[in-house]
């Protein structure tokens, strides 16, 4: 029994020490005040655990939040799968992620967008046949997600994929189906959980489950929009045919504007957005002349003044006749306007600069060029770099000055100088 010494006063005031022997009942006591700080320091490492466990939760609920927002806001399927496997990244805390479609006329997956470099290669390269020999196909012949958690050992890895990419090695993995209208239409699969040695938790899979819910809506949609987009093209390219069946001698002429204009736009700085509305307005910058008679149309000779001024009115007529269809209001300038001048000379309203609409000015080159270098019955088509230093010389007064100079970029880097599909001159011809 271990001794103790306490301090005691005597009758003189003089301080003595006792020896004194410990009590048994206070080792009891102090073992159990040992478990108690022993119980309080495991409390407050759990404490901290699950306060980091509930803080990566909120920030994978932020995330997913944000991501759903940003699905929302696109319908272009690329860039709906590239924000997907961005996410999948940020909340997997993996090293990439890719997207696989399945080709159902050919029974097989290829990789649609998949992030990085050795990515970029397998959506140029690789396809996988749905079986069992390939953990993706796996997942999209059954409809069941696949964790792999040594992908050298497991032998349905994609093994021709490191020789494909220049070395990529597959460490670990996640596929999960994506369902679309109760069928599966692809799988989303993340890989390399970081840092490198960690593995994937099962609490990773349903969480990549969870996202492929949402990617897999989204690219429904997507594909929905697309083929409506479609059907839309197709119905305008149509309509834009048929005014040119009226005129044997223009036929391909508002192809050829397209593509003009397309070219011309790569070296603008237009977005996406920008140019699909620049090229509806090409498709449809001549739909004015279905109200034009045929004898001025068909004409195997110049127009005389009085049918010039009837051929004016093509670009009111078809603002008249597109004006309605709300769809179109944003491309109905490039129609209307595209005979507008720089230095205010043009019709139908005598625009000038800035006044005339930035994808008229465009289609304005467009057009002219096309029309130089094209043979009619009464002209042969100039020679294209002929064509080209004309528009340059009406640079400032016919001609946006901006749009002249990507033109010429154009012409050089894009070959519109050759013969295109469907039109009737060459260079040199």
């Amino acid at each position: 029994m271990p001794e103790t010494r306490s301090r005691r006063a005597s009758p003189s005031g003089m301080v003595r020490w006792k020896k004194e022997s410990g009590k048994p009942e206070d080792a009891p006591k102090k073992a159990r005040l040992k478990e108690l700080q022993v119980e309080i320091l495991a409390l407050q490492q759990e404490i901290r655990r699950v306060t980091v466990l509930t803080q990566r939760k909120v920030q994978q609920l932020e995330e997913l939040s944000r991501f759903s927002g940003l699905l929302n806001s696109s319908l272009d399927l690329r860039e709906v799968e590239q924000r997907a496997l961005e996410a999948t990244c940020r909340l997997l805390s993996c090293e990439t992620a890719s997207v696989l479609l399945i080709d159902f006329e050919r029974a097989e997956l290829f990789w649609h967008t998949a992030l990085g470099q050795a990515g970029k290669i397998l959506v140029e390269t690789a396809r996988l046949p749905i079986d069992d020999r390939s953990v993706a196909g796996r997942v999209a012949m059954s409809g069941e997600r696949v964790v792999v958690a040594d992908a050298e050992r497991d032998p349905r890895h994609f093994a021709r994929s490191g020789e494909l990419t220049g070395g990529f090695k597959t460490r670990n993995l996640i596929a999960v189906p994506l369902y679309a209208r109760g069928r599966v239409v692809g799988v989303l699969e993340a890989i390399n959980k970081r840092p490198v040695g960690a593995g994937f938790e099962p609490e990773d899979a349903d969480l990549l489950e969870s996202l492929g819910h949402q990617v897999a809506i989204a690219l429904d949609n997507s594909r929905l929009y697309q083929d409506l987009r479609g059907s839309f093209y197709d119905t305008v390219e149509a309509l834009a045919e048929s005014i040119e069946k009226k005129d044997s001698y223009t036929g391909g002429h508002t192809k050829r504007v397209v593509h003009f204009a397309l070219c011309i736009a790569k070296y603008l700085p237009l977005n996406q957005e920008q140019v699909e509305r620049l090229r509806l307005g090409a498709l449809l910058h001549d739909v004015g002349k279905i109200g034009i008679d045929d004898s001025i149309l068909r004409k195997a000779a110049p127009l005389d003044e009085a049918e010039w001024k009837v051929m004016k009115r093509h670009p009111e007529l078809g603002h008249s006749i597109l004006g309605r269809v709300e769809s179109l209001k944003d491309v109905l300038g490039a129609m209307r306007f595209h005979h507008e001048r720089w230095d205010g000379k043009g019709y139908p309203l005598g625009l000038r600069g800035e006044e005339i609409p930035f994808m008229a000015r465009i289609v304005a080159v467009a057009d002219a060029y096309d029309a130089m270098v094209s043979t009619r019955p009464y002209r042969k088509g100039m020679d294209p770099g002929a064509a080209r230093d004309e528009i340059v010389q009406n640079r400032g007064t016919q001609f946006d000055p901006r749009v002249v100079d990507a033109f010429c970029q154009a012409f050089e880097n894009e070959k519109m100088g050759q013969r295109t599909k469907g039109s009737r001159y060459a260079a040199g011809d």
